[in-house]
Protein backbone atom coordinates (compact mmCIF):
# COMPACT_ATOMS: atom_id res chain seq x y z
CA UNK A 1 0.00 0.00 0.00
CA UNK A 2 1.40 3.37 -1.04
CA UNK A 3 1.79 6.21 1.43
CA UNK A 4 -1.12 8.21 0.07
CA UNK A 5 -3.34 5.16 0.29
CA UNK A 6 -2.36 4.74 3.93
CA UNK A 7 -3.07 8.45 4.52
CA UNK A 8 -6.48 8.10 2.84
CA UNK A 9 -7.34 5.04 4.93
CA UNK A 10 -6.30 6.84 8.12
CA UNK A 11 -8.37 9.89 7.13
CA UNK A 12 -11.42 7.68 6.57
CA UNK A 13 -11.14 6.10 10.01
CA UNK A 14 -10.47 9.43 11.83
CA UNK A 15 -12.94 11.77 10.13
CA UNK A 16 -13.98 13.73 13.21
CA UNK A 17 -10.41 14.50 14.28
CA UNK A 18 -9.36 15.51 10.76
CA UNK A 19 -12.42 17.71 10.17
CA UNK A 20 -12.16 19.31 13.60
CA UNK A 21 -8.53 20.19 12.90
CA UNK A 22 -9.47 21.61 9.50
CA UNK A 23 -12.28 23.67 11.02
CA UNK A 24 -9.85 25.03 13.64
CA UNK A 25 -7.41 26.29 11.01
CA UNK A 26 -10.24 27.71 8.87
CA UNK A 27 -11.49 29.54 11.93
CA UNK A 28 -8.02 30.97 12.58
CA UNK A 29 -8.16 32.47 9.10
CA UNK A 30 -11.81 33.58 8.91
CA UNK A 31 -12.64 34.83 12.39
CA UNK A 32 -9.89 37.44 13.03
CA UNK A 33 -10.31 39.25 9.69
CA UNK A 34 -14.10 39.26 9.76
CA UNK A 35 -14.45 42.50 11.72
CA UNK A 36 -12.16 44.47 9.41
CA UNK A 37 -13.71 43.38 6.16
CA UNK A 38 -15.17 46.12 3.94
CA UNK A 39 -13.39 48.67 6.11
CA UNK A 40 -15.83 48.21 8.98
CA UNK A 41 -14.78 49.16 12.47
CA UNK A 42 -13.81 46.26 14.74
CA UNK A 43 -16.96 44.43 15.72
CA UNK A 44 -16.98 41.33 17.89
CA UNK A 45 -20.44 40.44 16.56
CA UNK A 46 -19.02 39.77 13.10
CA UNK A 47 -16.42 37.47 14.62
CA UNK A 48 -19.14 35.57 16.46
CA UNK A 49 -21.06 35.05 13.21
CA UNK A 50 -17.90 33.74 11.55
CA UNK A 51 -17.15 31.47 14.50
CA UNK A 52 -20.71 30.14 14.48
CA UNK A 53 -20.36 29.20 10.80
CA UNK A 54 -16.97 27.55 11.39
CA UNK A 55 -17.80 25.25 14.33
CA UNK A 56 -20.32 22.98 12.48
CA UNK A 57 -17.66 22.12 9.90
CA UNK A 58 -16.03 19.82 12.48
CA UNK A 59 -18.91 17.37 11.83
CA UNK A 60 -19.15 17.90 8.08
CA UNK A 61 -18.44 14.20 7.30
CA UNK A 62 -19.55 12.56 10.53
CA UNK A 63 -22.93 14.37 10.60
CA UNK A 64 -23.13 15.95 7.12
CA UNK A 65 -26.84 16.75 7.21
CA UNK A 66 -26.80 18.44 10.62
CA UNK A 67 -23.60 20.31 9.76
CA UNK A 68 -25.04 21.65 6.49
CA UNK A 69 -28.31 22.68 8.16
CA UNK A 70 -26.37 24.62 10.83
CA UNK A 71 -24.13 26.42 8.33
CA UNK A 72 -27.02 27.27 5.97
CA UNK A 73 -29.19 28.48 8.84
CA UNK A 74 -26.47 30.75 10.25
CA UNK A 75 -25.73 32.18 6.80
CA UNK A 76 -29.43 32.91 6.28
CA UNK A 77 -29.68 34.44 9.74
CA UNK A 78 -26.85 36.90 9.24
CA UNK A 79 -28.45 37.99 5.96
CA UNK A 80 -31.77 38.46 7.73
CA UNK A 81 -30.29 40.71 10.42
CA UNK A 82 -28.75 43.01 7.83
CA UNK A 83 -25.19 41.74 7.54
CA UNK A 84 -24.92 41.13 3.80
CA UNK A 85 -21.42 39.67 3.52
CA UNK A 86 -18.77 38.30 5.90
CA UNK A 87 -15.86 37.02 3.85
CA UNK A 88 -14.35 34.48 3.92
CA UNK A 89 -16.77 32.79 6.36
CA UNK A 90 -19.57 32.80 3.80
CA UNK A 91 -17.48 30.50 1.65
CA UNK A 92 -18.05 27.82 4.28
CA UNK A 93 -21.53 27.45 2.77
CA UNK A 94 -19.82 25.91 -0.27
CA UNK A 95 -17.84 23.58 1.99
CA UNK A 96 -21.05 22.44 3.70
CA UNK A 97 -22.77 22.02 0.32
CA UNK A 98 -19.90 19.86 -0.94
CA UNK A 99 -19.83 17.74 2.24
CA UNK A 100 -23.56 17.03 2.37
CA UNK A 101 -23.63 16.21 -1.37
CA UNK A 102 -20.78 13.71 -1.11
CA UNK A 103 -21.53 12.14 2.27
CA UNK A 104 -25.18 12.91 3.04
CA UNK A 105 -28.39 11.10 2.07
CA UNK A 106 -30.09 11.78 -1.24
CA UNK A 107 -32.84 14.00 0.13
CA UNK A 108 -30.31 16.08 2.08
CA UNK A 109 -28.03 16.97 -0.81
CA UNK A 110 -30.98 17.70 -3.10
CA UNK A 111 -32.43 20.03 -0.47
CA UNK A 112 -29.02 21.65 0.00
CA UNK A 113 -28.64 22.22 -3.75
CA UNK A 114 -32.04 23.88 -4.01
CA UNK A 115 -31.35 25.94 -0.88
CA UNK A 116 -28.05 27.18 -2.29
CA UNK A 117 -29.83 28.41 -5.44
CA UNK A 118 -32.48 30.18 -3.38
CA UNK A 119 -29.76 31.55 -1.08
CA UNK A 120 -27.90 33.04 -4.07
CA UNK A 121 -31.07 34.78 -5.23
CA UNK A 122 -31.75 36.06 -1.73
CA UNK A 123 -28.15 37.23 -1.50
CA UNK A 124 -28.58 39.32 -4.68
CA UNK A 125 -31.83 40.78 -3.35
CA UNK A 126 -30.27 41.74 -0.02
CA UNK A 127 -27.34 43.39 -1.81
CA UNK A 128 -29.83 45.36 -3.90
CA UNK A 129 -31.36 46.86 -0.76
CA UNK A 130 -27.91 47.69 0.58
CA UNK A 131 -25.59 50.28 -0.90
CA UNK A 132 -24.84 48.18 -3.99
CA UNK A 133 -26.27 49.02 -7.38
CA UNK A 134 -28.63 46.75 -9.22
CA UNK A 135 -25.96 45.69 -11.70
CA UNK A 136 -23.43 44.98 -8.99
CA UNK A 137 -25.92 43.01 -6.89
CA UNK A 138 -27.03 41.00 -9.94
CA UNK A 139 -23.43 40.25 -10.86
CA UNK A 140 -22.53 39.15 -7.31
CA UNK A 141 -25.67 37.03 -7.15
CA UNK A 142 -24.76 35.39 -10.46
CA UNK A 143 -21.22 34.69 -9.25
CA UNK A 144 -22.62 33.19 -6.05
CA UNK A 145 -25.04 31.02 -8.05
CA UNK A 146 -22.25 29.91 -10.39
CA UNK A 147 -20.05 28.93 -7.47
CA UNK A 148 -22.85 26.93 -5.86
CA UNK A 149 -23.69 25.11 -9.11
CA UNK A 150 -20.01 24.33 -9.76
CA UNK A 151 -19.41 22.99 -6.27
CA UNK A 152 -22.63 20.97 -6.45
CA UNK A 153 -21.62 19.43 -9.82
CA UNK A 154 -18.13 18.55 -8.60
CA UNK A 155 -19.61 17.03 -5.45
CA UNK A 156 -22.04 14.94 -7.50
CA UNK A 157 -19.16 13.53 -9.55
CA UNK A 158 -17.25 12.76 -6.35
CA UNK A 159 -20.35 11.15 -4.83
CA UNK A 160 -20.87 9.00 -7.93
CA UNK A 161 -17.27 7.80 -7.79
CA UNK A 162 -17.56 7.09 -4.09
CA UNK A 163 -20.79 5.12 -4.58
CA UNK A 164 -19.17 3.13 -7.39
CA UNK A 165 -16.13 2.31 -5.25
CA UNK A 166 -18.35 1.33 -2.31
CA UNK A 167 -20.40 -0.91 -4.60
CA UNK A 168 -17.26 -2.57 -5.95
CA UNK A 169 -15.88 -3.08 -2.45
CA UNK A 170 -19.20 -4.52 -1.28
CA UNK A 171 -19.36 -6.80 -4.31
CA UNK A 172 -15.79 -8.00 -3.70
CA UNK A 173 -16.62 -8.72 -0.06
CA UNK A 174 -19.79 -10.59 -1.01
CA UNK A 175 -17.89 -12.59 -3.63
CA UNK A 176 -15.26 -13.43 -1.05
CA UNK A 177 -17.92 -14.55 1.41
CA UNK A 178 -19.67 -16.52 -1.34
CA UNK A 179 -16.37 -18.13 -2.32
CA UNK A 180 -15.76 -19.19 1.29
CA UNK A 181 -19.31 -20.50 1.54
CA UNK A 182 -18.94 -22.43 -1.71
CA UNK A 183 -15.68 -23.89 -0.41
CA UNK A 184 -17.37 -24.90 2.84
CA UNK A 185 -20.31 -26.42 0.96
CA UNK A 186 -17.97 -28.31 -1.35
CA UNK A 187 -15.94 -29.50 1.63
CA UNK A 188 -19.07 -30.66 3.45
CA UNK A 189 -20.34 -32.43 0.34
CA UNK A 190 -16.99 -34.13 -0.17
CA UNK A 191 -16.90 -35.20 3.46
CA UNK A 192 -20.41 -36.60 3.16
CA UNK A 193 -19.44 -38.47 0.00
CA UNK A 194 -16.33 -39.90 1.64
CA UNK A 195 -18.33 -40.84 4.72
CA UNK A 196 -20.89 -42.68 2.56
CA UNK A 197 -18.15 -44.52 0.66
CA UNK A 198 -16.32 -45.48 3.84
CA UNK A 199 -19.55 -46.60 5.47
CA UNK A 200 -20.53 -48.74 2.51
CA UNK A 201 -17.09 -50.33 2.22
CA UNK A 202 -16.51 -50.99 5.90
CA UNK A 203 -20.07 -51.93 6.91
CA UNK A 204 -20.57 -54.41 4.08
CA UNK A 205 -17.17 -56.03 4.37
CA UNK A 206 -17.28 -56.33 8.14
CA UNK A 207 -20.81 -57.76 8.01
CA UNK A 208 -19.67 -60.47 5.59
CA UNK A 209 -16.56 -61.15 7.68
CA UNK A 210 -18.57 -61.41 10.91
CA UNK A 211 -21.16 -63.71 9.31
CA UNK A 212 -18.45 -65.95 7.89
CA UNK A 213 -16.49 -65.99 11.14
CA UNK A 214 -19.57 -67.02 13.15
CA UNK A 215 -20.52 -69.69 10.63
CA UNK A 216 -16.98 -71.02 10.40
CA UNK A 217 -16.70 -71.24 14.16
CA UNK A 218 -19.84 -73.35 14.46
CA UNK A 219 -18.96 -75.50 11.44
CA UNK A 220 -15.31 -76.06 12.31
CA UNK A 221 -15.88 -79.29 14.26
CA UNK A 222 -18.61 -80.85 12.11
CA UNK A 223 -17.46 -79.72 8.65
CA UNK A 224 -13.82 -78.54 8.42
CA UNK A 225 -14.29 -77.87 4.70
CA UNK A 226 -17.02 -75.32 5.50
CA UNK A 227 -14.70 -73.61 7.94
CA UNK A 228 -12.05 -73.46 5.24
CA UNK A 229 -14.51 -71.91 2.82
CA UNK A 230 -15.49 -69.36 5.46
CA UNK A 231 -11.88 -68.40 6.02
CA UNK A 232 -11.37 -68.09 2.29
CA UNK A 233 -14.38 -65.80 1.98
CA UNK A 234 -13.14 -63.73 4.94
CA UNK A 235 -9.74 -63.33 3.31
CA UNK A 236 -11.22 -62.36 -0.06
CA UNK A 237 -13.65 -59.90 1.51
CA UNK A 238 -10.90 -58.32 3.59
CA UNK A 239 -8.66 -57.94 0.56
CA UNK A 240 -11.48 -56.39 -1.48
CA UNK A 241 -12.31 -53.97 1.33
CA UNK A 242 -8.65 -53.05 1.71
CA UNK A 243 -8.37 -52.43 -2.03
CA UNK A 244 -11.47 -50.19 -1.93
CA UNK A 245 -10.06 -48.27 1.01
CA UNK A 246 -6.72 -47.79 -0.71
CA UNK A 247 -8.44 -46.68 -3.88
CA UNK A 248 -10.55 -44.11 -2.04
CA UNK A 249 -7.64 -42.79 0.02
CA UNK A 250 -5.36 -42.83 -3.01
CA UNK A 251 -7.70 -40.49 -4.85
CA UNK A 252 -7.76 -38.12 -1.86
CA UNK A 253 -4.01 -38.15 -1.26
CA UNK A 254 -1.96 -35.65 -3.31
CA UNK A 255 -0.05 -37.33 -6.11
CA UNK A 256 3.21 -35.65 -5.06
CA UNK A 257 3.00 -37.15 -1.58
CA UNK A 258 3.99 -40.65 -2.74
CA UNK A 259 5.35 -40.95 -6.24
CA UNK A 260 5.49 -44.24 -8.15
CA UNK A 261 8.36 -46.42 -7.07
CA UNK A 262 9.05 -44.45 -3.89
CA UNK A 263 10.59 -46.54 -1.13
CA UNK A 264 10.24 -45.93 2.55
CA UNK A 265 12.86 -47.25 4.96
CA UNK A 266 11.75 -49.60 7.67
CA UNK A 267 12.64 -49.24 11.33
CA UNK A 268 16.20 -48.30 12.07
CA UNK A 269 18.41 -51.33 11.91
CA UNK A 270 15.55 -53.64 10.94
CA UNK A 271 16.93 -56.52 8.91
CA UNK A 272 15.41 -57.17 5.55
CA UNK A 273 13.52 -53.87 5.42
CA UNK A 274 11.67 -53.77 2.13
CA UNK A 275 10.28 -50.84 0.17
CA UNK A 276 6.66 -50.09 0.89
CA UNK A 277 4.20 -50.65 -1.92
CA UNK A 278 3.34 -47.45 -3.78
CA UNK A 279 0.08 -45.86 -2.79
CA UNK A 280 -2.64 -46.54 -5.36
CA UNK A 281 -3.48 -43.37 -7.18
CA UNK A 282 -3.78 -41.76 -10.58
CA UNK A 283 -0.44 -42.69 -12.11
CA UNK A 284 0.98 -44.57 -15.08
CA UNK A 285 0.54 -48.29 -14.84
CA UNK A 286 -3.18 -48.33 -14.21
CA UNK A 287 -2.97 -49.77 -10.67
CA UNK A 288 -6.01 -47.72 -9.65
CA UNK A 289 -9.05 -49.81 -10.54
CA UNK A 290 -12.24 -48.06 -11.64
CA UNK A 291 -15.12 -47.49 -9.28
CA UNK A 292 -17.73 -50.26 -9.23
CA UNK A 293 -20.92 -49.78 -11.23
CA UNK A 294 -24.24 -51.41 -12.01
CA UNK A 295 -22.48 -54.18 -13.93
CA UNK A 296 -20.71 -55.24 -10.73
CA UNK A 297 -23.96 -55.98 -8.90
CA UNK A 298 -23.70 -59.59 -10.10
CA UNK A 299 -20.29 -59.92 -8.42
CA UNK A 300 -21.73 -58.44 -5.25
CA UNK A 301 -24.61 -60.92 -5.25
CA UNK A 302 -22.19 -63.77 -5.86
CA UNK A 303 -20.08 -62.65 -2.92
CA UNK A 304 -23.13 -62.64 -0.65
CA UNK A 305 -24.15 -66.01 -2.00
CA UNK A 306 -20.73 -67.40 -1.10
CA UNK A 307 -21.26 -66.27 2.46
CA UNK A 308 -24.18 -68.72 2.80
CA UNK A 309 -27.15 -66.50 1.93
CA UNK A 310 -29.52 -67.70 -0.77
CA UNK A 311 -29.17 -64.75 -3.10
CA UNK A 312 -30.40 -64.41 -6.67
CA UNK A 313 -30.20 -61.68 -9.28
CA UNK A 314 -32.99 -60.90 -11.74
CA UNK A 315 -32.36 -58.58 -14.71
CA UNK A 316 -35.10 -57.03 -16.80
CA UNK A 317 -34.76 -54.72 -19.76
CA UNK A 318 -31.73 -53.81 -21.85
CA UNK A 319 -28.71 -52.48 -19.94
CA UNK A 320 -27.06 -49.35 -21.27
CA UNK A 321 -24.35 -46.92 -20.32
CA UNK A 322 -25.06 -44.86 -17.21
CA UNK A 323 -23.93 -41.29 -16.46
CA UNK A 324 -20.86 -40.90 -14.21
CA UNK A 325 -21.69 -41.58 -10.58
CA UNK A 326 -25.03 -43.25 -11.25
CA UNK A 327 -23.58 -46.74 -11.55
CA UNK A 328 -21.59 -46.28 -8.35
CA UNK A 329 -24.69 -45.10 -6.48
CA UNK A 330 -26.69 -48.11 -7.70
CA UNK A 331 -23.89 -50.42 -6.60
CA UNK A 332 -23.61 -48.79 -3.16
CA UNK A 333 -27.36 -48.89 -2.57
CA UNK A 334 -27.39 -52.59 -3.43
CA UNK A 335 -24.33 -53.17 -1.25
CA UNK A 336 -25.90 -51.44 1.74
CA UNK A 337 -29.18 -53.31 1.26
CA UNK A 338 -27.38 -56.68 1.21
CA UNK A 339 -25.37 -55.62 4.25
CA UNK A 340 -28.62 -54.96 6.11
CA UNK A 341 -29.81 -58.43 5.09
CA UNK A 342 -26.71 -59.98 6.62
CA UNK A 343 -27.09 -57.93 9.78
CA UNK A 344 -30.83 -57.95 10.43
CA UNK A 345 -32.62 -60.61 8.36
CA UNK A 346 -31.85 -63.45 10.76
CA UNK A 347 -30.58 -66.97 10.06
CA UNK A 348 -30.76 -68.50 6.55
CA UNK A 349 -32.57 -65.70 4.72
CA UNK A 350 -33.14 -65.63 0.99
CA UNK A 351 -32.76 -62.39 -0.92
CA UNK A 352 -33.66 -61.35 -4.44
CA UNK A 353 -32.01 -58.46 -6.25
CA UNK A 354 -33.97 -57.00 -9.17
CA UNK A 355 -32.38 -54.71 -11.76
CA UNK A 356 -35.03 -53.37 -14.13
CA UNK A 357 -34.06 -51.09 -17.01
CA UNK A 358 -36.98 -48.99 -18.18
CA UNK A 359 -37.18 -46.26 -20.77
CA UNK A 360 -36.33 -43.39 -18.41
CA UNK A 361 -35.19 -45.01 -15.14
CA UNK A 362 -33.31 -47.84 -13.52
CA UNK A 363 -35.16 -49.68 -10.77
CA UNK A 364 -33.20 -51.53 -8.10
CA UNK A 365 -35.17 -53.68 -5.67
CA UNK A 366 -33.65 -55.78 -2.90
CA UNK A 367 -36.15 -57.92 -0.99
CA UNK A 368 -35.66 -60.71 1.55
CA UNK A 369 -37.84 -63.04 3.58
CA UNK A 370 -36.16 -62.38 6.90
CA UNK A 371 -37.49 -60.93 10.12
CA UNK A 372 -38.66 -57.65 8.54
CA UNK A 373 -40.33 -55.39 11.07
CA UNK A 374 -39.24 -57.68 13.91
CA UNK A 375 -35.57 -57.01 13.20
CA UNK A 376 -33.89 -54.98 15.91
CA UNK A 377 -31.48 -52.09 15.47
CA UNK A 378 -28.97 -50.29 17.66
CA UNK A 379 -30.13 -46.88 16.44
CA UNK A 380 -26.66 -45.84 15.31
CA UNK A 381 -26.81 -46.87 11.68
CA UNK A 382 -26.83 -44.38 8.83
CA UNK A 383 -27.43 -46.89 6.03
CA UNK A 384 -30.97 -45.95 5.03
CA UNK A 385 -30.17 -42.25 5.29
CA UNK A 386 -27.12 -42.69 3.08
CA UNK A 387 -29.10 -44.64 0.50
CA UNK A 388 -31.80 -41.97 0.38
CA UNK A 389 -29.15 -39.26 0.01
CA UNK A 390 -27.61 -41.11 -2.93
CA UNK A 391 -30.97 -41.56 -4.65
CA UNK A 392 -32.05 -37.96 -3.99
CA UNK A 393 -28.73 -36.62 -5.25
CA UNK A 394 -29.46 -38.25 -8.63
CA UNK A 395 -33.07 -37.02 -8.70
CA UNK A 396 -34.50 -40.43 -7.80
CA UNK A 397 -36.54 -41.90 -4.97
CA UNK A 398 -35.97 -44.65 -2.43
CA UNK A 399 -38.46 -46.48 -0.27
CA UNK A 400 -37.60 -49.01 2.41
CA UNK A 401 -39.76 -50.95 4.81
CA UNK A 402 -41.15 -54.34 5.82
CA UNK A 403 -43.01 -56.38 3.19
CA UNK A 404 -46.65 -57.31 3.81
CA UNK A 405 -45.90 -61.04 3.74
CA UNK A 406 -42.79 -60.79 5.88
CA UNK A 407 -39.27 -59.71 5.18
CA UNK A 408 -37.91 -56.36 4.10
CA UNK A 409 -37.76 -54.51 0.80
CA UNK A 410 -35.61 -51.64 -0.47
CA UNK A 411 -36.70 -50.10 -3.77
CA UNK A 412 -34.77 -47.34 -5.52
CA UNK A 413 -35.75 -45.70 -8.80
CA UNK A 414 -33.00 -43.67 -10.44
CA UNK A 415 -33.77 -41.57 -13.55
CA UNK A 416 -31.44 -42.21 -16.49
CA UNK A 417 -31.24 -40.69 -19.98
CA UNK A 418 -33.83 -42.19 -22.32
CA UNK A 419 -32.76 -44.40 -25.19
CA UNK A 420 -32.27 -42.46 -28.41
CA UNK A 421 -33.30 -43.99 -31.79
CA UNK A 422 -29.63 -44.31 -32.74
CA UNK A 423 -28.93 -46.25 -29.55
CA UNK A 424 -31.88 -48.50 -30.22
CA UNK A 425 -30.66 -49.34 -33.75
CA UNK A 426 -27.19 -50.02 -32.36
CA UNK A 427 -28.54 -52.41 -29.72
CA UNK A 428 -30.67 -54.24 -32.27
CA UNK A 429 -27.67 -54.69 -34.57
CA UNK A 430 -25.71 -56.13 -31.69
Amino acid sequence: MRWWERVGAWDTTHRLAVDATGAFFMGLFAVPIASGFYGRSPDSGLQLWSLAMTIPLAWRRVRPTASAIAVFAIALAHLAVGIPLILPADLFVLVALYSVTVHGPQWAYRTAGASSVLGSLLFAVVLGFDDFGSMDSAFLGFVSLLLCVTVFAVALVRRSRRVTIDALVDRAQRLEVERDQQAQIATAAERARIAREMHDIVAHSLSVIIAQADGGRYAAEADPAAATRSLTTIAETGRAALADMRRLLGVLRPAAEVSPGTTRPGPAGAPGARPEAPTPGPRPGGELTPQPGADDVATLVAQVRDSGVRASLVRMGTPRTLPPGTGLSVYRICQESLTNVLKHAGPSPSVTVLLQWTTASLVLEVSDDGRGAAAGTDGHGQGLLGMRERATMLGGTLTAGPRPGGGFRVRAEIPIPPVSPADGRTEESQ
